[in-house]
């Protein structure tokens, strides 16, 4: 399972659901990739914080994959089908989790590839978040595809149609892809008006989309509950603001025209292809532009 912070990650959605997934499972660390090699500390600056000794420490933007550190029973992650045959092997799991690389990005996904390929990877799920015309009152929208026509058909997911600029993770799946390693995609889409805060109702659908792909359950602890306070917080300073309350209004009524859960794939895609196509999504370093008055 895969998140990269940065472009590929609104509202910190991507990489909190993985970082549940690693917290849940009791894995050891079986690669960290050096950032001197690729990343540009302009965009993504190193950051200091204060250990569990009370020291303080420099962290450094980069990448880490965590692999099973032992088999048996596991912190929580649970397969909830019950024949053996259909069941995701919870003791094989591994995470990946970094920011996104600035430069060399061919030279970073082989060292994932090769690391993948030692640890027997027999497929890989990308996670990813993009803010999106959508409003925070209405259920947050995922999109699941894969490349892989048998894997589309035993999890009865959708092909991509997109064309166009893509992340570091379109990257490791087309290098993954090259290798034999089949991969799933889920996106979830973000409001963009609410840009500069986590989403924890967009990492609650993301997991949510991962327990339905997968067959597995992830324990959510306070995030059902962080949802809802986020939801909240945003309606009050909704009604805070006229121009902002009929914005979102005007959101939940394009929304509502969607006639059926099955449309929402649809739309999800398309919202994508238009968020990147315009060139506004937060690249390296960068955020897009706050929601405005008018807007």
């Amino acid at each position: 399972m895969v998140a990269f912070e940065g472009w590929n990650d609104a509202g910190e959605a991507a990489t909190n659901a993985v970082r549940m997934v690693r917290d849940a499972l009791p894995l050891t660390t079986v690669l960290e990739i050096d950032p001197e090699l690729y990343m540009d500390y302009q965009f993504n600056r190193p950051t200091i914080g204060v250990d569990d000794h009370g020291v303080k420490r420099l962290t450094w933007p980069g990448a880490t994959m965590w692999g099973p550190a032992k088999r048996g029973r596991t912190r929580g992650v649970v397969p909830e089908v019950s024949e053996p045959e259909e069941r995701i092997d919870r003791d094989n799991i591994s995470v990946l989790l970094g920011t996104e690389p600035s430069r060399s990005w061919r030279a970073f996904v082989a060292e994932i590839i090769d690391a993948a390929l030692v640890a027997d990877v027999e497929g890989i799920v990308t996670l990813g978040a993009m803010l999106a015309d959508v409003p925070h009152t209405r259920p947050i929208s995922t999109f699941a595809s894969s490349e892989d026509a048998e894997v589309r058909t035993d999890l009865e997911l959708e092909r991509s149609n997109y064309e166009g600029p893509v992340g570091i993770l379109s990257v490791i799946s087309d290098a993954a892809a090259r290798v034999g390693i089949p991969t799933v995609s889920i996106w979830a889409s973000v409001p963009h008006y609410v840009h500069n805060a986590p989403s924890p109702k967009a990492t609650l659908a993301l997991i949510e989309k991962l327990e339905a792909v997968l067959d597995v359950a992830v324990p959510r602890g306070d995030l059902e509950d962080e949802a809802e306070a986020w939801e909240t917080g945003i309606d009050a300073l909704a009604n805070e603001d006229e121009d902002m309350a009929a914005y979102i209004e005007q959101l939940e009524k394009a929304r509502d025209t969607v006639d059926s859960p099955e449309a929402s794939g649809e739309a999800i895609a398309r919202e994508f292809e238009r968020y990147l196509r315009r060139g506004e999504g937060p690249g390296r370093g960068e955020q897009p532009p706050p929601w405005r008055p008018g807007d």
